[in-house]
């Protein structure tokens, strides 16, 4: 068997690949190993009609080991990773799919406000396999489950206090993708005095992420454009990503408000040591524009959880993914689709008289070419003589002008070429060289 955590927990088809009896047994092996000193576990999930399963599962799962459960219902992830850090409760469960179409679902293990390592996930794995092992209690041992809303609240009132002023007026679009937000993001941005016309905030546990949000930002951006708004704000599933829409209608992607938030760090003296940290995906545009201003970009493989990692190491404050994954360190332990909205707008008016879009176009994008091919030995590219001195030999000819990128896929039998650079036609021709040579060295 495979192993069951992946880069962002467990995920998989619910009740087919991640059944109840997973949850289960995933409940009592969090409650054996984190909960020792008899702490509460805190448990949010998103609008999947799947949740409410998951949820009973894991509450089982964690009362017949003694380790008292406290129910959020629904709730982002970064609200749940909040919660779970503020020092009353020894772990968090989230309970969701992200971005995911609403079969999928999934569970995060999260710990100290943050997901739990590798080391923590492979114990964890170890006792779900060997769960019968685990002790169970008598009735005057079990733990009990109770709901709170009150731990929400303070969350919202965390996001108001970073917020300030700085959203008063202003009239904004959300896409709330019919998940997480639906029931945080509206009364928050009102509360804070803006003007908000909301959209996908009906989720009827099947529609979530369904042609909206921060995936499907579209719809969004007709509606700013249409209606005059200021900025349209668009999150995933469980609202730990952000993709902003500016007020002609075009798309603000992960990149831009990265870019956006450390130029205004860099000029303040904000951005710690800067050090804006981004993984290989982020277009070398982005790169340009700091290392114009003075700053450096640290780049790390994939995954928000090698972000955190180099935030940790090189001790800086903003970190982030294209995809709209964005880590504000100094006053987060995760992505926040929220928070990144409201770090967005508090730089917007902190510029006085400017726009969106004139902020964005600070961050120039550079041409790309991303290609999916098929081969039988993905792993095999690097060994591979004829195609790696390929590969070493188009990125010399790009040299400073571009630069390509070649990784495996981590669910197909494919290799991803990306190729970026200044020259459209020249980046095309490399990458479907490239992409030729992968199909008969690989197969």
């Amino acid at each position: 068997m495979g192993r069951l955590f992946g880069t962002d927990g467990i995920r998989g088809a619910a009740n087919v690949d991640l059944t109840p009896i997973l949850a289960y047994e995933l409940g009592r092996a969090v409650g054996f190993l984190l909960d020792g000193e008899g702490q509460s576990v805190v448990i949010g999930q998103d609008t999947r009609r799947s949740g409410d399963m998951l949820v009973a599962a894991l509450a089982a799962g964690l009362t017949s080991v003694g380790s008292d459960v406290v129910e959020l219902g629904v709730v982002t992830t970064p609200c749940l990773a909040f919660v779970a850090g503020s020092g009353s409760h020894a772990a968090g469960i989230m309970v969701s799919a992200s971005h995911n179409p609403a079969e999928d679902n999934g569970l995060k293990v999260i710990s100290g406000g943050r997901k739990v390592d590798d080391a923590v996930e492979d114990e964890l794995e170890r006792l779900i396999f060997r769960a019968d092992a685990l002790p169970g209690q008598t009735n005057a041992g079990l733990g009990r489950v109770r709901r709170d809303d009150a731990e929400v609240q303070a969350y919202c009132a965390h996001l108001r206090e970073i917020a300030g002023d700085a959203v008063a007026g202003l009239r904004i679009g959300l896409d709330c993708a019919n998940g997480s937000a639906s029931v945080i993001a509206p009364a928050l941005f009102a509360s804070l005095g803006a003007a908000t016309t909301v959209l996908c905030a009906e989720p009827d546990g099947t529609n979530i992420n369904q042609n909206c949000g921060s995936t499907h930002p579209e719809q969004l951006a007709r509606v700013v454009a249409e209606q005059g708004l200021d900025i349209g704000l668009a999150f995933d599933g469980d609202a730990d990503r952000l993709i902003a829409v500016d007020e002609r209608g075009a798309i603000v992607d992960g990149d831009a408000v990265m870019g956006i938030c450390a130029l205004d760090r860099l000029a303040a003296g904000t951005l710690r040591n800067g050090i804006l940290v981004a993984t290989v995906m982020s277009n070398g545009g982005l790169e340009r524009a700091l290392t114009a201003a003075g700053g450096r970009l640290l780049r790390t493989p994939v995954g928000d959880r090698h972000v955190f990692d180099a935030m940790e190491r090189a001790d800086a404050v903003l970190g982030g993914e294209q995809s709209g994954h964005i880590i504000f360190r100094d006053v987060a332990t995760t992505g926040d689709g929220l928070l990144s909205a409201i770090e967005l707008i508090r730089t917007l008016r902190a510029t006085p008289g400017a726009t969106l879009s004139e902020l964005a176009g600070r961050i120039p994008r550079l041409p790309q070419v991303m290609l999916n091919s098929a081969v039988r030995h993905r792993d095999q590219w690097e060994i591979d003589p004829v195609f790696n001195e390929a590969v070493s030999r188009a990125s010399a000819t790009l040299g400073d002008r571009g630069r390509i990128l070649v990784r495996p896929s981590g669910t197909e039998p494919k290799i991803r070429i990306m190729v970026e650079g200044d020259d459209p036609d020249e980046i095309e021709r490399i990458a479907q060289e490239l992409d030729d040579l992968a199909r008969a060295r690989l197969n």
